[in-house]
């Protein structure tokens, strides 16, 4: 991959382009360039894989672009060249000056934003096995944009960076010693949006902010994290995304038995695998879907058991993340289930009664509500509509006005 001098950080450029690539998904968002940033599109990609499938809306909402590919067999860098047109297309958009990242692993070396060089990139490259589901995923996109417009540097911002506070004791696993060096602990992730979440509550609750709050991002992939003063302590998610919470697709936490179990029944490492992240969590359990709204609009049985495990795991989770906190002031909910779903949320504040947590129904109910929990309720309980894009945007912009991306980089 050819590299590109560094002598780009000039005053005429105008956006940001963010692109947040998932397994069957590439979301992306363009931001002018200035602070605080502001979205002036935002899209995604789905069906990556199969039969993929575009849509974007501009800054006032209105849809500007519906289209998708004909066959399974689009590659990825026809389908990044119609995000570009989108973006080149985009009213003010000027020149696009900067592309930012979503990267899943950073490892143990790779704790805040940073300029994608070769050297950073092949560090990142050498994180595959940590995370192969998710990282190849995430590096395909630096590669592809990298060939099509050269000249623009490239930002990775990491999931996990935001858990680099977490305490020693809430990163290790009980395993041997030379495990845990080798890198096995927990790193937690969804970081980027805790980090987005966090800096929210700073702005509209500085109170609440200072003190110990549960964020509950739930969505196809769920998982929490404890804050304490706006400071990542505990989370649910460990090495992978598998662990903590009951998930879309996904199984939470698991007796590491189970997969001795299942091996010995005959099933292969890469089935064992597949079904813990593909066919688990709310599908599995259900038979149905993995997802929360077909599963609270079925009058089937095993909907019904699926959703009461999702609220039990929870429950559990809440309780033992508050634990680590000592103590509990306040809960957000944010991601698709946790803006969008009151019934989980007046379930899941139902059974924390014992935690002082008193939920309004009238509140909780209305969309868009942002406060939800009574007036004389000991723990406060928010809804916050999360932005990851947003986030890395903001970092891609603070770093280049800091020159901290002024090194050689990837073209």
């Amino acid at each position: 991959m050819p590299l590109a001098d560094e002598g780009d950080v000039d005053t005429d450029e105008s956006s940001i382009l963010v692109l947040n690539a998932g397994s069957s998904s590439l979301k992306f968002a363009l931001f002018a360039a200035a602070m605080p940033v502001q979205a002036r599109l935002r899209g995604e990609v789905s069906g990556l894989g199969s039969v993929p499938h575009l849509t974007a809306h501009d800054a006032t909402g209105a849809l500007v672009a519906d289209h998708g590919w004909p066959t399974d067999k689009t590659a990825f860098h026809e389908v990044l060249a119609a995000v570009l047109d989108l973006v080149d297309a985009a009213p003010g958009h000027g020149r696009l000056c900067a592309v930012g990242h979503r990267i899943v692993q950073g490892g143990a070396d790779h704790m805040a934003p940073e300029r994608l060089t070769p050297p950073v990139l092949a560090a990142l490259d050498a994180l595959v096995p940590l995370d192969p589901i998710h990282m190849p995923h995430n590096l395909a996109p630096v590669h592809a944009f990298a060939r099509a417009r050269p000249d623009v540097p490239q930002f990775a911002c990491f999931d996990t960076a935001f858990h680099r506070t977490m305490p020693l004791v809430a990163r290790n696993f009980a395993l041997p010693r030379a495990i845990t060096a080798a890198g096995v602990r927990r790193y937690g992730f969804h970081g980027l949006s805790y980090e987005y979440i966090a800096g929210q509550l700073a702005l509209t609750c500085p109170a609440l902010a200072k003190g110990r709050v549960i964020v509950a991002h739930l969505g196809a992939g769920a998982s929490l994290c404890g804050l304490r003063g706006g400071i990542s302590i505990a989370t649910t998610f460990g090495i992978s995304v598998l662990d903590g919470l009951v998930m879309g697709t996904r199984c939470g936490s698991l007796d590491p038995g189970v997969i001795f179990t299942l091996a010995r029944m005959g099933h292969s490492l890469p089935d064992i695998e597949a079904m813990l992240y593909d066919r688990s969590g709310l599908l599995g359990v259900s038979g149905i879907s993995g997802d929360v709204r077909v599963l609270l609009a079925s009058a089937d049985r095993h909907a019904r058991e699926a959703i009461d495990l999702f609220v039990h795991r929870l429950v559990t989770e809440i309780g033992a993340t508050a634990a680590a906190l000592g103590g509990l002031d306040g809960i957000v909910f944010t991601g698709g289930i946790g803006e969008h779903a009151a019934i989980i949320r007046a379930e899941a504040c139902a059974a924390l009664g014992w935690l002082g947590v008193s939920l309004d129904p009238i509140s909780n109910a209305e969309a868009g509500a942002t406060m939800i929990s009574r007036a004389d309720s000991r723990v406060e309980v928010r809804v916050i509509a999360t932005d990851e894009e947003a986030m890395i945007a903001h970092h891609v912009l603070a770093l280049r006005e800091s020159r901290k991306g002024d090194a050689a980089g990837l073209g």
